[in-house]
This record gives C-alpha cells, structure tokens and sequence, in this order.
C-alpha cells in the first residue's frame, strides 16, 4: 500500500447496485430542527461525553476475535490497516480533526484533501491520544491517506517512519481487557507462548454483532442505534447511525465483517455486502448523494463540522479501495 498510488477497491459477489435499494434510501429523514441545535459546533470533549463506551478500533477488534481462543484469523493483514483507518474517523467523530478549506478541492480527490487538528484536548483514549498528539508535533499538514499510511508504517517515506502506531492490536486488546470485555490466558503454540484475549463479555461482543447485522438486513438505511451510549436521546440518533455505518464499513475493510454473518445463509450474506456497497457509495464521497447526505446534514444538527463530516467521508474512500487478501 502506498501513499501515492492509493490502494485498489475489493469486489464482493453481487456489488452491483440496486436500483430499488437506491429508491429507498434516497427518502429524506425526518427532523425536528431547534434554533438551539442547528449548525452549532459541539467541542471535542462534548463528543467525548456522548461517545458509547467501546471506540470503533474496539468494536472492529472484537469483531474479528476468536472468541474462545482469543486471537484473530493470522491470515487477515487488512485489519491493521483498516484500526489505523478507525483511530482517523473517532477522530472526525468528535469534531477533533477537519478537512481543510480549499476553493480548488472540487478537482482534488478526496482522500487526498488535507486535515488538520482542530481541536488538540485529549480523550482518555490511549491511542487517540497519540494520534491527536502526533498531529500536533507536526510541521505540515498532510491527507487522511497520508496519515492511514504513517500511522500503519505503509510507507517508503524514511521521515515520516516515527508516526507509525506500534503494537495497536494488542494494545487495543489490553484496554478491552481493562473494560471488562476480554480476559487475558497464555496460549502454546508449537514453540513459544503468546498471550491470548478471549470473549468474557459475550452480552457486549452479542449487541455490536447485533446492531452490524440488524442495520445491513433492514430495507432503508434507517440503521440501529443501539448502543451503550451515555446520554442517549432523539436528536442524536443521526450521529449513532453514522457510527454504526462507519463501523460496518471499517469491519469491511478490516475482513472481519464475515464473523458476523456466518450464521446467514448465502442469500443473506450477498444482500450484506451490496448494502455495504451502497454504504461506501453514499457515504464515501463528497458532497454525500442518496439518504447519506440526509444523515450527514442531520449530523451538523447534532453539532458536528461540515469539515469533520468530510473526514469521515474521506476516511471511508481509503477504505473502499483496499485489496481484498482471500
């Protein structure tokens, strides 16, 4: 994967569109709009109180566990990538970093538009934190691709090989183990040991594969928003389907999205991953088009950033053009 070349979209069976699909999820939202809530930024740290108790990273990891060995598929090379793809849209999420306003950005691809930190206060998760503390030591302002490719060690670029994220699996799966989620066990294989997190909190692992499944099975892209969110209401059910979107597609990129449709027959499965298509169809571009640009001007209701909205369109155009490792 490299920088400059961008990486080439995985196909699925089935990825073509349907027109039905798209006749459905193009119908507008329904919004009760209040002078106070219209197009007023929220901070970072506001977001931080709303944002559910697992980060995207968590939820992707936990995803693609093994859960009663406690490790992941050691064929799978697309996850890390994908974590680092996850730090950039928790980021974008709570209103921390921000596309940069450029008349000429209409000719420029978007993965390549440039972010910036907009807001350098700290979350209380380890490696957002880094993520946020890496930006701001730096002396230029660089691409969400740029920064995916930095943070996963992607590149030829000699400079720029202090902003890789090491060891963030397991790191990943130590604050899951902090949580309360997984455990942590010893594990021989063959001839040396290696630490293992298994499932002990199916309940949470249960929910997350509910909520991925529930929304892709559903006719429009109304998706759930359940979720263990602190202070839950109404008037943030736009930026909890966002999350849940993001998280869909980042399981994508991540091929751990299969874990949680293996109880689906095949027909389902297919059906799945058109809509995922759709998802980074409608979502992974700029200006969003379909029921996503309702979601997204909802979203700025709820007090995100046109710019951080944008980010998170960008991060999920990386994403829809990642190999497929079979």
């Amino acid at each position: 994967m490299t920088s400059n070349g961008g990486l080439q979209r995985r196909r699925v069976a089935g990825n073509n569109l349907s027109g039905d699909h798209l006749e459905e999820t193009s119908q507008p939202m329904n919004r009760s709009k209040s002078a106070n809530s219209i197009n007023t930024p929220k901070s970072g740290k506001e977001f931080d109180d709303l944002s559910p108790k697992l980060t995207l990273m968590e939820e992707v990891l936990l995803m693609g566990l093994k859960d009663k060995q406690g490790y992941l598929s050691f064929w799978n090379d697309n996850i890390s990538y994908a974590l680092r793809g996850c730090i950039m849209l928790e980021l974008a999420l709570r209103n921390r970093i921000s596309v940069v306003k450029d008349a000429t950005y209409s000719y420029t691809r978007l993965s390549d538009r440039l972010v910036e930190l907009v807001d350098s206060s700290l979350t209380g998760e380890v490696l957002l934190d880094e993520a946020i503390k890496l930006m701001k030591s730096s002396n230029e302002q660089l691409s969400i691709n740029n920064w995916i490719d930095y943070m996963s060690g992607e590149t030829w670029n000699l400079t720029k090989v202090s902003y890789q994220l090491k060891q963030v699996r397991e790191r990943l799966a130590k604050g899951l183990v902090d949580k309360g989620v997984l455990r942590t066990e010893k594990r021989s294989f063959l001839i040396f040991d290696m630490a293992t997190h298994p499932v002990s909190d199916s309940q949470t692992k249960n929910e997350i594969v509910k909520r991925v499944t529930t929304s892709l099975l559903m006719k429009s892209d109304r998706a759930l928003t359940t979720t263990n969110i602190h202070h839950q209401d109404e008037s943030l059910k736009p930026l909890l389907q966002l999350r849940t979107i993001a998280l869909i597609c980042s399981s994508y990129a991540a091929n751990v999205l299969e874990n949680a449709l293996w109880a689906m027959d095949l027909e389902e499965r297919e059906k799945c991953f058109e809509k995922v298509e759709d998802y980074f169809r409608m979502f992974g571009v700029w200006p969003a088009v379909g029921s996503a640009k309702n979601i997204f001007e909802a979203c700025e209701e709820c007090g995100c950033t046109k710019g951080s909205l944008e980010a998170v369109a960008s991060v999920l155009d990386v994403m829809s053009k990642m190999d497929s490792l079979l």
